[in-house]
């Protein structure tokens, strides 16, 4: 299955669910408290996150999809913390505020990484603030195109006396053509009923259908409960051993687990349900959802804590996966790929020239080009550019040829040609951190240098190897 990046930024995502404050308190546990057998820990710093359906929105909100946010809160400060984070990152939240119970708080006091305590803070909530809820969520279904269900048990969804309230989301969104993701929670999924997908973990699935011994009677145990709960697809997310995505009158999808990595399981639910739900919002097909979600979520298990997947991360991710983070590109691509290689803290530097015949001296100039950063790209002239600098008979490759050459250079990442004589619009348009110039340059001659180093940028000079110039082989062959 090839993958690549959705537009993301077309898509539209209403959560509804359990929204909670995940606060850390972290210090330094240096002896035993006098009062009881327990660590003394000196506070010396606090963080504070967006968690449970909370999570789910970030994510969503970090692919550079819209997220808007459903859920109860406290009229409390740790709920004014909630809504300014979430704020900050761009997810419209619609908050109905509780008079009987704080907002969600889990408090987790660390040492060194080790989390030596938590504490929650946490009370039922009130029937009317379900229902107040579920009307809310309703009124918001019209602006979005996928709705997500992120059941943490808390109530939110329906408690005692409510047990109607998720069927009654499910339904208005099927009523209006909108796909429903669950991730869900319990041992009572008939309240699923209708949902497009629900994505339980394997311990929540075998909880719910049984132990499954075998591939055959997961699968099997799979398509009855799919069937039951008359649901379009369920996918099972099984740790280390990938995804399976069971469909009606559809091969089995495994997907392997693609973490090399794995520090913090924490959030890989919410990771996988948000890039599945925004794939669909994004026009994907459950297939490719799951595909982009199964990559995605082998990315946040090596974060840790919870965490959320960047857009300009998954699509690295893709680009690796599928083979094309290197090599040609146009002017357009090339943008995208540098934004992401700047996103990831590599230091861009650029080269440019005609390149005509590639000798030992491009070679070794290249390789030290390369040595002066994390990612190099070669900007070449086109062949009618090639023309108005060397004269009639060049040039001896044409472009498409001259740049296949140079992208088979280890030392080159990618490779973009131009139509003006000089890249001084390309410079514009990437802004690399080096500029690199080959020959009897000076750092003052070099063309675009004065536009680099005006917004921080550095320009630096290096020698071609000795005897080495294309003008020189073609001047020999001239002879021979």
């Amino acid at each position: 299955m090839k993958l690549e990046m959705p537009p993301f930024q077309q898509a539209t995502v209403l959560v509804v669910g359990d929204v909670m404050l995940d606060r850390y308190w972290h210090g330094k546990a240096t002896r035993i408290s006098p009062e009881a057998p327990v660590p003394v820990v000196k506070v010396n710093g606090n963080d504070d996150r967006p968690g449970g359906a909370a999570n789910v929105a970030l994510n969503i909100a970090a692919l550079g999809a819209a997220a808007s946010l459903a859920g109860i809160t406290g009229r409390d400060e740790a709920g004014e913390e909630l809504g300014r984070r979430l704020a900050a990152a761009g997810v419209l939240c619609h908050f109905q505020a509780s008079a009987s119970a704080p907002t969600i708080t889990k408090l987790r006091v660390t040492s060194q990484h080790q989390q030596l305590l938590r504490v929650d803070f946490e009370e039922p909530f009130a029937d009317d603030d379900v229902v107040k809820l579920q009307q809310q969520a309703i009124a918001a279904m019209p602006a979005s195109q996928v709705l997500i269900l992120s059941d943490y048990g808390k109530g939110t969804l329906g408690g005692k006396g409510t047990s109607g309230q998720t069927r009654a989301l499910i339904q208005a969104a099927r009523d209006r053509g909108m796909p429903v993701v669950v991730d869900p929670k319990g041992h009572d999924f008939s309240k699923y009923r209708g949902a497009t997908v629900i994505t339980p973990n394997l311990s929540e699935f075998e909880a719910v259908a049984g132990p499954c011994h075998n591939e055959e009677e997961l699968v099997s145990k799979g398509q009855a409960l799919r069937e039951s709960l008359e649901l379009t697809a369920l996918l099972i997310t099984r740790g280390e051993h990938g995804m399976t995505l069971l469909q009606a009158a559809r091969p089995v999808l495994h997907l392997p687990a693609q973490a090399r990595e794995v520090f913090d399981v924490t959030g890989a639910g919410d990771t996988v349900v948000s890039v599945l739900a925004a794939a669909l919002a994004a026009g994907q097909s459950l297939e490719t959802g799951t595909a982009l979600a199964n990559l995605a979520a082998g990315l946040v298990v090596a974060k840790l804590g919870t965490a959320s997947i960047s857009g300009p991360e998954l699509r690295r991710a893709i680009q690796l996966q599928e083979g094309t983070g290197r090599g040609v590109m146009t002017a357009e691509q090339l943008a995208t790929v540098v934004a992401d290689a700047r996103a990831q803290g590599e230091k861009i530097v650029f080269t440019n020239g005609c390149f005509d015949i590639i000798h030992a001296g491009h070679v070794g100039y290249l390789e030290e080009a390369r040595r002066q950063g994390d990612r190099l790209i070669v900007a070449i002239n086109d062949d009618d550019s090639v023309k108005r600098l060397k004269g009639s008979g060049r040039p001896i490759n044409p472009v498409e040829r001259r740049m296949a050459v140079l992208a088979g250079l280890s030392a080159v990442d990618w490779v973009v040609s131009f139509p003006e004589d000089t890249p001084e619009a390309l410079l514009q348009v990437l802004r690399p951190d080096v500029l690199v110039k080959g020959g009897d340059y000076s750092v003052d001659t070099v063309v675009g240098g004065d536009f680099v180093q005006g917004y921080g940028g550095e320009v630096r000079v290096l020698a071609f190897l000795d005897n080495c110039s294309t003008s020189a082989i073609v001047e020999k062959m001239k002879q021979s």
